[in-house]
C-alpha cells in the first residue's frame, strides 16, 4: 500500500521506517520548501500545484503535524482516505476549541480565559491570579507563541510580544510533574493504551520522556485511560492520539493539549515496548490488528537538540538505540533521539546521566520519582 504523508519531517521519516517491513510504500507532501525526511518519494508543493499527482499515487493519507491549512484536508477527504480526519486537526489547530471539546467531555483542564485585548488580558491575569501562561489560541508550539505573566502591569508588554489577536490565559498548575498518555485507535474502533510517560522540559522543549513511571498508581493510568477514550471516540479517531497533562500533588490530572499524531514523548516505543506508535499507526489506518503496548523494559527518550554528541560514545552505553534525523545542527532543533533500555529504573538514570553528559548543553535530567 501506498501512503500518503502530509508533511516530510522526523516523524514522517519514522513513519516509514516502520511501515517497510509491512511493505508500504511512502509519498511525502511538503508545503514548507524545507523537507527533512530523506526517505520514501517527496514531493515538494510549495506552490500548491502538486496535489493530484500526489492523490493519484497514493492509497490513503495520513499527517505527521498537525500545522496544516484545513481546507486543504477537507478537500483531500473528498478523493482518498484521510486518517486521522480533518475535524481532530481543526479542533487541536485552535487552543479555544480544543478547551471547549475538553470541557464537553467533562476532562478537567486549569481555569482559563479567552482573551482579545490587552486591557482583556491584565483583567483576567487578575482574576487568575498570578503567574499565569498566555498563549496564542491558534499557532505556536515548542514554547513559542507565549508569555509567562506573574504581574498584570506586564500584560500589556505579553500582549505585544505574543502579538496574535486572541489569547488563551491558563492558570498556573502547581504540578508534580508533566506526564501524557498515547493511545491507538483502529479503523473497527479497537483502543489500545501505552504507558504513560513522565515528560521534562526545558525551555519549552521536551528534553526527557520516561516510561512506564515507576510510581504511578493503576487508577491514574485508568482515569488517563478515560480521558483520552473519550476524545478518540468522540472524534471518531482512527490512528495515534496523544494527550499531555499536568499531574497535580494530589494525584489528580489536568489536560494541557492533545496532539492528533505520533508524538515526540512516545518515541520511548520504539526500543521500549513491544510495538511502537509508529507502527500501530500504520496498523491503525490500514485496518490491520493493533499491536501490543506493553512495555518491555523501563525507557527513556533523550532528546538531541541543537548540537549532536559524538555517536560512537553514545552508542558505547549498554542497550543504548541512537535515531538520527540527518538535519544540520541549529539552536532549539531537535536533531535525534537516544532512547536507553535497562532492567531497572536505578540502572536507567545512570544511563541516562551518562548520556546527557556526552551531550553539548544537555541539562541534567531529574524525574519526580528519584
Amino acid at each position: 500500500m501506498n501512503i500518503g504523508v502530509l508533511g516530510a519531517g522526523q516523524l514522517g521519516r519514522m513513519l516509514a521506517l516502520a511501515g517497510y517491513p509491512l511493505a508500504n510504500r511512502f509519498t511525502f507532501l511538503d508545503t514548507t520548501g524545507h523537507p527533512s525526511a530523506g526517505i520514501g518519494d517527496v514531493m515538494v508543493d510549495t506552490d500548491q500545484k502538486h496535489l493530484e499527482r500526489f492523490l493519484e499515487k497514493v492509497d490513503l493519507v495520513t499527517y505527521e503535524f498537525e500545522h496544516l491549512p484545513v481546507p486543504l484536508v477537507q478537500a483531500i477527504e473528498e478523493r482518498k482516505p484521510v486518517y486521522p480526519g480533518s475535524e481532530a486537526i481543526r479542533v487541536c489547530q485552535h487552543r479555544a476549541e480544543e478547551k471547549a471539546l475538553f470541557d464537553r467531555l467533562a476532562i478537567p483542564t486549569p481555569a482559563y480565559r479567552l482573551v482579545d485585548s490587552a486591557e482583556a488580558l491584565e483583567t483576567a491575569v487578575r482574576e487568575l491570579g498570578t503567574p499565569v501562561v498566555a498563549k496564542s489560541v491558534t499557532e505556536g508550539y515548542d514554547g513559542k507563541g507565549q508569555a509567562v505573566i506573574k504581574d498584570p502591569a506586564d500584560a500589556a508588554e505579553a500582549w505585544r510580544s505574543i502579538n496574535h489577536p486572541r489569547l488563551i490565559v491558563e492558570a498556573f498548575v502547581d504540578f508534580v510533574r508533566e506526564v501524557s498518555i498515547i493511545a491507538v485507535r483502529g479503523r473497527d474502533g479497537e483502543v489500545a493504551f501505552y504507558p504513560m510517560a513522565e515528560n521534562v522540559h526545558v525551555d519549552g522543549i521536551l528534553r526527557y520522556s520516561v516510561a512506564p513511571m515507576p510510581d504511578l498508581d493503576d487508577a491514574v493510568q485508568q482515569t488517563a485511560d478515560g480521558y483520552i477514550r473519550a476524545l478518540l471516540d468522540e472524534l471518531d479517531y482512527v490512528g495515534v492520539l496523544t494527550l499531555e497533562l499536568f499531574q497535580t500533588r494530589d494525584g489528580g490530572l489536568l489536560a494541557n493539549e492533545m496532539a492528533p499524531r505520533v508524538h515526540n514523548s512516545g518515541h520511548w516505543t520504539q526500543d521500549g515496548a513491544v510495538t511502537s506508535q509508529f507502527e500501530n499507526h500504520l496498523r491503525a489506518i490500514q485496518g490491520l490488528p493493533l499491536g501490543s503496548t506493553a512495555a518491555r523494559a523501563p525507557t527513556c527518550m533523550v532528546n538531541v537538540i541543537g548540537r549532536e554528541g559524538e555517536a560512537a560514545k553514545l552508542l558505547e552505553i549498554d542497550d543504548a538505540h541512537l535515531h538520527r534525523y540527518d538535519k544540520g545542527e541549529r539552536p532549539g532543533r531537535k536533531l535525534a533521539h537516544v532512547n536507553l533500555v535497562a532492567p531497572t529504573y536505578d540502572a536507567l538514570l545512570e544511563k541516562v546521566r551518562a548520556c546527557a553528559a556526552l551531550l553539548p548543553d544537555a541539562p541534567a535530567p531529574r524525574f519526580s520519582f528519584e
